[in-house]
């Protein structure tokens, strides 16, 4: 039995086909099977995998009602029943994961051959490049944000000595007859304008996409009630949506106290509030790991990786010699040591020592991995630059504001005196 750590385990009866009776358990989805454990003696009743489902559906029997069946390869059908919180909610679920597998590129099709050392180390380096990229799009427009508040400052010390100038003007004469000054109207309209076109331009900024993935919802922080959904990452805020399109709910950046990683696919966002319940939502997808290292770059100081997590961590994502993949690189081959002669007679070697005098990594994969290191050399490079950049943007930033303030607060004296 595989010794994946469930994403999500339903309290539920499963029916026994050849003893025509339901039996109570749970029903627990890993990443790669779904399984139902008998309540009475724990014993497995049902192991399929992922990629063995042909169909998930909602299904009424002459047997009981609201059952949830899922065919497996060779017309095999499974019924589940009496499952909590609700049937809808395994549905959704179960369907999302198994949709997901689907559609993933690298989804393996039937049992196929464990992928080499070469082709492990390809994939790990591929997903460190993924990484490094989601964090170049993080710093991308975090450091277009600072060009524009630099901007913003440049045009504010415009306005500022203008109106140093038009305060000089009411200062000095005092022959005015008339009660309301007509530049200052126009001044009023003025500022009024450019806080109106600066509130637009930044709220423009914020809705830039940097990833979004689809998952399935709950509100309350509970997986009582989950619908299908998507969350979407923007540079400046967070957006949870539902299958059509209609927004559930959305954080501003400031407005997000923590995000609780429950496991590799499953987080909660939650903004709290003093004198009324918290809003929040809990985000289940298989794609989380895409917005997580967006989430881990914009959120730091928020996030909390929970017990559950650490589990996740500790197991495999998938056993020695499943179809699924080749087991943990760095832990496959420590402690085995497989002993081949070094005079073999010809025709008698087996499969095993044939693997073993093969090489580790290939040519071939060794030039790939070779090209794969430079981009990740030259991504990295690229992203101290622009940190470089951004650091003396800060600098800019820090001593523009400063000058501001005070200009404002010698300003606002001036005015005072004149009312």
């Amino acid at each position: 039995m595989s010794q994946d750590v469930p994403i999500h385990s339903w309290p539920g009866s499963y029916y026994i086909n050849s003893e025509k009776r339901w039996v109570s358990g749970t029903l627990s989805l890993t990443r790669t099977t779904l399984r139902f454990t008998s309540e009475q003696n724990q014993e497995s009743l049902a192991g399929l995998r992922l990629s063995r489902i042909m169909e998930i559906k909602m299904e009424s029997s002459s047997f009981i009602f609201s059952s949830l069946t899922v065919l497996e390869q060779g017309n095999i059908k499974h019924w589940f029943s009496s499952l909590r919180p609700c049937r809808a909610t395994v549905y959704h679920v179960l369907e999302h994961f198994w949709r997901e597998r689907l559609l993933s590129p690298t989804a393996p099709q039937g049992a196929e051959a464990p992928l080499s050392k070469g082709q492990e180390l390809i994939n790990l380096i591929s997903g460190a490049q993924r990484r490094l990229d989601d964090t170049g799009k993080v710093l991308y427009h975090q450091g277009e944000q600072f060009d524009n508040m630099i901007q913003g400052l440049d045009k504010i010390d415009s306005d500022l000595n203008v109106a140093d100038k038009l305060l000089s003007e009411l200062e000095c004469p005092s022959w005015w007859p008339f009660g309301r000054l007509p530049w200052k109207c126009h001044q009023e309209a003025k500022s009024e304008a450019a806080a109106k076109s600066a509130y637009t331009k930044g709220s423009g900024k914020g809705q830039k996409i940097i990833t979004s993935i689809p998952a399935i919802i709950s509100h309350g922080g509970n997986s009582g009630d989950m619908k299908p959904g998507s969350l979407t990452v923007f540079v400046s805020s967070l957006e949870v949506r539902e299958a059509n399109g209609q927004l559930l709910h959305r954080f501003e950046r400031e407005e997000v106290d923590d995000i609780r990683v429950h496991n590799p696919y499953e987080i909660s966002i939650r903004q709290r509030f003093i004198g009324k319940p918290d809003i929040c939502y809990r985000v289940l997808s298989a794609k989380m790991v895409e917005a997580l290292s967006v989430l881990e770059m914009q959120y730091k100081k928020k996030i909390e990786f929970t017990r559950d997590y650490a589990a996740f961590q500790m197991t495999p994502a998938t056993t020695p010699g499943s179809p699924d993949g080749a087991g943990n690189i760095w832990s496959a081959g420590h402690g085995q040591e497989t002993d081949v002669p070094v005079e073999v007679p010809a025709g008698e070697l087996t499969q095993l020592q044939l693997q073993v005098l093969q090489p580790t990594v290939t040519e071939a994969e060794a030039q790939e991995l070779r090209q794969m290191l430079q981009q990740l050399k030259t991504l990295a490079l690229e992203a101290e630059t622009e940190l470089e950049r951004q650091d003396e943007a800060l600098d800019v930033l820090s001593s523009s504001t400063d000058h501001a303030t005070m200009n404002i607060n010698r300003h606002t004296r001036r005015m005072r005196k004149l009312l």
